[in-house]
């Protein structure tokens, strides 16, 4: 196959697979295909409703289209999965919406085609998971049929900076021959360059490793928190004291939400202890993360006791639900175990955040987000999230919120260390 002979199929229209079509339609015929039909409907419109892609963006992929028929992508030579890897309730790996993905492949693939996957596995899911399914379905024969890549996606949502183009993109393939084609095929598109290697397997390790050390270092910084808290020292005062040294990371404290940092160390760990190794440190680290929530709200419970404020029945707003500032993205946010824990002890949450979806918040957490802030409400504000708009109100607008005798809990350092009553 050649560059020119592309016919891209991307699958999965998210966070993901958005920009990756849009990249790719500026040059090459593409399909971006989705399972939700709404979805597909307002991008044809020009409507993103994660903000990855602006309208100008969208409408400058003129080899772009869009579909929910899967038999519209049968044309595709070249496809590319970029759907959701979650965790169940118990912390394990959930590969239905891969499966599902692969199943569908099997249905459209053909002869000669490769199909590349994005979506953060364990190693070895690609080719113990995913391609068996393809074949079986298909009646293909991998690496002599149809041939396989993967190249780890690292989209960080809301961020316009590092962005898909400007972000080198690993790359890997069943062959030699293959990974060289993979590579050039993402090298057209990707302005910062690719790193291709030596095996699928490596690339999806490399990239279920990258998450699960930012986890484990926000681990380290949040278990200091908790130890200078009882030391009545300010955390981020620490840090930035101990950030004047060349080779100290630059973490904050905070709750570890979102569809990768805290979801992704679970991947690993699964393999780990499926091939007979139990993983120490990075659960420990997953556990202190996880935990952080009921520490929010226990802080803030105690803080309201010694403001002689009656808890049964208090009143308390927490401003922001997303799981980072400045983006709409509400998967797995660990702002709910705070708000959980809080209502744990009779007391009435009010949450406010213009970025979320109101619909999606009450569709997947039954909670309805305020729509207005209202003035001299409130026993307790705790700032869970680090929104532009909360830092451009200020905190004297922020105790305005507050009744008379009140607590103001910045958990992102939004404002000052003086000018909160309490922080993470």
């Amino acid at each position: 196959m050649k560059l020119e002979s592309l016919n891209i199929g991307i699958i999965g229209l998210g966070y993901v697979g958005l920009p990756l079509a849009v990249e790719f339609g500026k040059s090459f015929p593409t399909i971006g295909f989705d399972i939700h039909k709404t979805r597909v409907q307002a991008l044809e419109t020009g409507i993103d409703s994660t903000l990855e892609c602006s309208k100008e963006e969208l409408m400058s992929a003129k080899k772009l289209t869009y579909t929910s028929e899967l038999s519209d992508i049968q044309q595709c030579n070249f496809y590319i999965v970029t759907v959701p890897t979650p965790i169940d309730d118990n912390n394990a790996p959930d590969l239905t919406p891969l499966i599902k993905a692969s199943e569908s492949l099997g249905k459209v693939i053909s002869a000669g085609d490769v199909v590349v996957f994005e979506s953060t596995v364990y190693p070895g899911a690609t080719e113990e998971v995913c391609i068996p399914i393809i074949e079986k379905i298909s009646g293909l024969v991998f690496n002599q049929d149809f041939f396989a890549g993967y190249s780890p996606e690292r989209i960080n949502p809301g961020d316009k900076v590092n962005r898909l183009t400007t972000i080198t993109k690993i790359t890997s393939g069943s062959t030699a021959e293959v990974a060289d084609f993979v590579d050039s095929v993402y090298a057209s598109i990707v302005t910062a360059g690719t790193h291709k290697a030596s095996s699928i397997r490596v690339a999806e390790a490399a990239k279920v490793i990258e998450n699960t050390q930012r986890d484990l270092n926000i681990a380290i910084i949040n278990e200091f928190a908790k130890i200078f808290n009882k030391l009545n020292i300010d955390t981020e005062e620490v840090l930035k004291a101990a950030g004047t040294k060349w080779n100290f990371l630059p973490f904050k404290p905070g709750l570890v939400g979102g569809h990768c940092i805290s979801v992704d160390p679970y991947y690993l760990t699964h393999k780990a202890q499926e091939v007979g190794y139990r993983p120490e440190v990075i659960l420990a680290g997953r556990r202190i993360n996880d935990g952080m929530g009921s520490y929010v709200a226990t802080q803030m419970v105690k803080k309201l006791a010694s403001k002689k404020i009656h808890i049964d029945e208090a009143k308390v707003l927490v401003l922001g639900f997303t799981f980072k500032g400045d983006c709409p993205d509400v998967r797995n946010t660990k702002i709910i175990d705070a708000i959980n824990e809080l209502k744990s002890f009779n007391i009435n949450i009010d949450v406010y955040d213009s970025w979320a979806n109101p619909e999606e918040v009450k569709h997947e957490y039954g909670i309805s987000l305020k729509s207005e802030l209202e003035l001299d409400s409130y026993d307790g504000v705790i700032l869970a999230v680090d929104h532009s708009e909360f830092k451009t109100m200020g905190i004297e607008a922020v105790r305005k919120l507050g009744k008379k005798n009140h607590v103001i809990y910045d958990v992102k350092y939004v404002f000052g260390p003086d000018d909160s009553d309490l922080r993470l």
